[in-house]
C-alpha cells in the first residue's frame, strides 16, 4: 500500500476514547503518519476532550460511525479515491463496566472483528488489536502470555472471544496487546475512580477502608506508554502474537492507596481477608452502600461548583472490587527492544489527572484543593 513521503496513512478506530486521543495524539505530535483517520461512534465534540486534544482533532480525519455495523467499516476503511490505510489501531470497544452481556457482544467482540475481517480485505500491513490482560486467571501468579487465560469481567470474556476470532480470518496481519490498568490524562474507569473517592474522604474527614488487602496486584501502565507501544509494536512483532504491555512499578492496591493517600492527605486501611470474604457472600449490597456512601458528597461537591455534567463518577462497579489479582509479565515487549518513559506510577502522574480535569471543569477545584494543600 502507498505510502506519502515515507510516512504511513493510519486508521485509529475508537479514537476519541481515553486511550484513542492519547495515541492520536502521540501520532500528531510526534509526526509520524501521513494521514490519520478517526473513527467512533462519538464526535470530539461531545467525547469530553481537553483542550489540548481538541486542537490535535483539527488535524485528523474524522469519521463518526458504528462500528458494530460491518457496512460502516466497508465504507471508512478506505478513501473516496479507494486508497486505504497502512495501520489499523483498533481501540474501539465498550470500556464502561456493569453493561449487559449483549452490549459488550455488541460493542467489544463484533466491533473487533468487524474492523479485523475490513482490514484483511484491504490489504493492511498489520492490524493491531488492543485487547486487556483482563483475560488471565487472576487467581494465579504472574501472568505470561502462554499462561492460562479464565477472563473475570464481561469486558475481557468479549475481548478474548474476538483474540480468538482474529486468529481465524484469512490474510489478516495483527497483533494483540494485552495492557495492564491503563491511567493517564482522560482516565474515567481505571485509577480515577480512586482518585475521586481519595477526594470525597478528604471531604468527609474520614478513614477510607478498602476490601481485601494491601497485597491486591493492580499492575498497571501509563497511557503514553500504551500508546508509544502500539507504534513500536506494528513493525516488530511477530504476527499474530501477543505482548502484555505493563510498567515495572509492580502496583499493588497498597501502593495506589498510599499515592491517592498523599495526594489527598487522607488515612486508610483495609478490612482484610476475613471480613472482605464475609463482605463478598452479599457483595451487590455492599458495594450498593458503598457507591452510595461516595456519590452523595461528589454530587454536592459538583453542584456548589457549577458543574452541571460531568463523565466523573467514584462508582465503581462489583466486577472490580472482588479479590482479583491482575499481575502480567511484560518480558516479551521488553525484548524487541521497548523501553519504558513511565516506568512506574507517581503521585505526581496521578495529579496531572485530576488537574487537567479540573482545568477542564469536569472536576471540582474544591475537592482538588486538598491535593494541593496537602502537598504544602
Amino acid at each position: 500500500m502507498a505510502e506519502t513521503d515515507g510516512k504511513p496513512r493510519v486508521l485509529v478506530t475508537g479514537g476519541v476514547g481515553f486511550v484513542g486521543r492519547n495515541f492520536v495524539q502521540f501520532l500528531v505530535e510526534n509526526n509520524l503518519a501521513s494521514k490519520i483517520r478517526v473513527i467512533d461512534k462519538v464526535p470530539p465534540s461531545t467525547g469530553w476532550l481537553n483542550d489540548k486534544h481538541k486542537e490535535i482533532f483539527k488535524s485528523v480525519d474524522f469519521c463518526q460511525a458504528n462500528l458494530s455495523n460491518p457496512s460502516s467499516c466497508q465504507r471508512l476503511f478506505k478513501d473516496s479515491n479507494g486508497l486505504g490505510f497502512d495501520y489499523v489501531f483498533n481501540l474501539a470497544a465498550e470500556t464502561k463496566y456493569g453493561q449487559t452481556e449483549e452490549v459488550y457482544k455488541e460493542l467489544v467482540y463484533n466491533v473487533s472483528v468487524n474492523c479485523a475481517r475490513e482490514a484483511a480485505a484491504t490489504g493492511v500491513k498489520r492490524f493491531i488489536e488492543v485487547s486487556t490482560a483482563q483475560v488471565y486467571n487472576s487467581d494465579k501468579g504472574i501472568s505470561s502470555e502462554d499462561s492460562k487465560v479464565d477472563p473475570w469481567t464481561l469486558i475481557g470474556k468479549h475481548k478474548l472471544e474476538a483474540e480468538k476470532s482474529l486468529a481465524t480470518i484469512p490474510d489478516l496481519k495483527y497483533v494483540i496487546l494485552r495492557p495492564a490498568i491503563v491511567y493517564g490524562i482522560g482516565d474515567k474507569y481505571g485509577i480515577t475512580p480512586r482518585l475521586i473517592i481519595g477526594a470525597v474522604y478528604r471531604q468527609l474527614k474520614e478513614k477510607m477502608e478498602l476490601l481485601w488487602t494491601k497485597d491486591l496486584r493492580m499492575d498497571t501502565v501509563h497511557v503514553h506508554d500504551l500508546s508509544r507501544a502500539m507504534w513500536h509494536i506494528k513493525d516488530t512483532g511477530a504476527n499474530g502474537e501477543i505482548y502484555n504491555v505493563v510498567d515495572q512499578g509492580h502496583s499493588t492496591q497498597g501502593s495506589i492507596s498510599e499515592l491517592v493517600s498523599t495526594i489527598f492527605g487522607i488515612r486508610y486501611g483495609y478490612h482484610g481477608t476475613v471480613l472482605s470474604n464475609l463482605a463478598r457472600l452479599n457483595m451487590t449490597d455492599v458495594v450498593d452502600g458503598s457507591n452510595e456512601k461516595h456519590l452523595g458528597p461528589w454530587s454536592e461537591a459538583c453542584n456548589e461548583c457549577g458543574i452541571v455534567n460531568t463523565p466523573l463518577t467514584p462508582y465503581l462497579d462489583k466486577e472490580l472490587l472482588y479479590n482479583k489479582h491482575l499481575h502480567i509479565n511484560g518480558s516479551k515487549l521488553e525484548k524487541t527492544g521497548f523501553t519504558f518513559e513511565h516506568p512506574k506510577m507517581t503521585a505526581e502522574g496521578l495529579k496531572q489527572v485530576v488537574d487537567d480535569y479540573v482545568g477542564s471543569g469536569l472536576f471540582p477545584p474544591s475537592l482538588a484543593a486538598a491535593a494541593a494543600s496537602s502537598e504544602d
